[in-house]
Parts: structure tokens; C-alpha cells; sequence
């Protein structure tokens, strides 16, 4: 309810790639500064035009139009690709988030996990090139982080190449149910969650908002929430950034891993109808040594840090569980 929630104020850096080649080392500090003192920017000027995104979101509402006796043909599998309703469980509420998603990635996980032509013609190939795209956006910003971690430039960019068949980077289009009366009823349409990924590029549809901020842990290895909210305003041409368990990991704690939600309306002027937003989550090749420069966690690959990361949120998910049995 809106009572157990306090709202603050908080500057969420907007950063302009413009000219990014001529403009690297001061796109880098703008970068730093933003992943170690708030964990979430707002990338301008990136590349991908607004008629893009538009024909993006047209195509995924498509999709979610379809029946979903059609959707439950490419049913999600734990190679984190296929389509999900109403299944993912958050430790920080202890209810299913009330949304549908279809989450894809390049290479062979997709594997008989596209929509077929006859269903959606087209839907492949306009996925495949947005995904592209938004990778460029995202090796622009890799290369800025390993400059200012003192790794070669192209280090991070290596580590998530797209190419390999053990990537795992993955975008995920997402579908929130409008909601007709939450008298009573609290929860959220994406409970409090911090991603486990490198970095998250969020596109938003101008005033669907819902996405809220709050920082909270200073060691990635910690799940605690902190409880003052910030309100983040959803504009189409823009790209909401974000810093994940990963990259947290992967800088040693310098830069900061920012919990977050979509908040189900509760009061007037918030958005009650359906919402679509379209998330690109850079996750490393399943073979790749991540170890910070400083070294202050053990080495890990990909694979085993997904792996440690989906089990201390299902062990956080079970302890929410225990508690709210008891």
C-alpha cells in the first residue's frame, strides 16, 4: 500500500552517447560515477530510433495477443529462453509477479523456441536485428566499465560475445496484466528484485510507468532492501540502465547492484492498463572467469555465478516462504 512506502528524490544520471568515439573518456567518467554512487542511468542518443522501438513494441504485443494455447507451444526452459504467465516468484513479496514474458537469445538455446513464421511472420528476424542493435549500445558501455576497472577495452565485450554458443545474453519482452481492482490486494506487478546479470538495458513506453528504485546492499553477497523508493519516468526513447549482481561482483563491490520493482497502482494518476517494457540483459558466456582486479571474491565462471545467484534467490525466496507460513 501506498502508507508503507517512502518516496525520495533521487538524480538518475542521463547520459548522451553522442559522438561516442571522440567522447569515450568523458562517457566513461559520466559511467563510473553513475554505477558507484546510484546503480541506475539513463542512456540518450544511443543509436536506436524511436520509430525502432515503437515497431519493437508493436511486435511484441502481437505476440502477447496470441492465444496462449500458442505462446504454451515454446514453454520457458532452464536455458532462461521460452514463454513464461504469471510463474515468477520474487523473495521480496512471496507472490508470482502478475506479467507474462518471452525471453530469447542468439544461437542454438533457441532452438525450436521461436515462434513459428506461420504464427507471427517476421518475429525471428525483427527480434534477432533489435537484439543486435541494443548489443552495440551495450559493448559501447562494456568497453567504458573496463577502462575504469583497468581491464583491456575490449575485455567485457570478449566475454559476452554474442557469437559463441554459450552466450547467454537474453532479451526479455514483457507484458504486465491491467489491473481492474486492487481493493485490498497488495502486491506488485515485479516484486523488489536486483538483477543478476552484467548490466540491463530496459526500453519503456512513454508514461506506462511503475519502475521504482531503491539502493540497498554494499556487498553483492548481502539481499537486504533499503525502504526509501525512488519513482523512475518511463519515456520511449530512452534506455534505462542498470548495474547487476554480476558487474557489482566483477568491480568488487565499486559499483552498486540497485534493487527495484514495478509498482501495481494504487491511487490516482498511477498507470492502471496494460504495460509493456522490452529488458536486454548482458550475461557472460557460461565459460567465462570472472574475478575482479582486486580480487576480493574467488574466480567463478558464467555458468557457476548464474547458478550461485539463482540459488541464494530461491533460498531467500524459501526463507520469505517459511516466515510468512509461520
Amino acid at each position: 500500500m501506498a502508507s508503507e512506502t517512502r518516496y525520495i528524490s533521487r538524480v538518475i544520471p542521463r547520459i548522451s552517447l553522442h559522438d561516442f568515439e571522440d567522447r569515450i573518456d568523458e562517457i566513461t567518467d559520466q559511467l563510473i560515477e553513475a554505477a558507484e554512487n546510484v546503480g541506475f542511468f539513463t542512456l540518450i542518443d544511443h543509436g536506436i530510433s524511436n520509430e525502432d522501438i515503437e515497431s519493437m513494441f508493436a511486435l511484441s504485443k502481437t505476440f502477447f495477443d496470441l492465444p496462449d494455447e500458442v505462446k504454451a507451444t515454446i514453454p520457458w526452459n532452464p536455458n532462461n529462453v521460452g514463454w513464461e504467465k504469471n510463474s515468477q516468484l520474487r523473495p521480496s513479496t512471496g507472490q508470482p509477479d502478475r506479467k507474462e514474458s518471452y525471453q530469447l537469445q542468439f544461437g542454438e538455446n533457441m532452438n525450436d523456441l521461436w515462434v513459428k513464421n506461420d504464427d507471427l511472420p517476421g518475429f525471428q528476424t525483427t527480434c534477432l536485428n533489435f537484439m543486435n542493435h541494443t548489443q552495440q549500445v551495450s559493448e559501447c558501455l562494456m568497453r567504458c566499465f573496463a577502462r575504469g576497472l583497468g581491464f583491456p577495452e575490449r575485455f567485457f565485450i570478449e566475454c559476452h560475445d554474442i557469437s559463441r554458443p554459450n552466450s547467454q545474453s537474453t532479451m526479455r519482452l514483457l507484458h504486465y496484466f491491467a489491473i481492474q481492482d486492487v481493493a485490498g490486494e497488495v502486491y506488485h506487478r515485479a516484486g523488489a528484485h536486483a538483477d543478476w546479470d552484467f548490466l540491463t538495458l530496459l526500453f519503456q513506453k512513454d508514461d506506462q510507468d511503475g519502475l521504482e528504485i531503491c539502493p540497498g546492499r554494499e556487498v553483492v553477497t548481502e539481499f537486504g532492501i533499503g525502504d526509501e523508493w525512488t519513482k523512475v519516468k518511463a519515456r520511449t526513447g530512452e534506455i534505462v540502465c542498470n548495474i547487476g549482481d554480476l558487474l557489482m561482483s566483477w568491480s568488487d563491490d565499486r559499483f552498486k547492484s540497485t534493487f527495484h520493482r514495478v509498482k501495481a497502482p494504487c491511487q490516482p494518476g498511477d498507470y492502471f492498463g496494460d504495460r509493456y517494457s522490452i529488458a536486454y540483459f548482458n550475461q557472460p558466456c557460461k565459460d567465462a572467469l570472472i574475478q575482479g582486479p582486486l580480487m576480493k571474491y574467488p574466480m567463478v565462471t558464467g555458468a557457476q555465478f548464474t547458478e550461485r545467484a539463482m540459488r541464494r534467490n530461491f533460498a531467500a525466496l524459501q526463507e520469505k516462504l517459511k516466515v510468512a507460513a509461520a
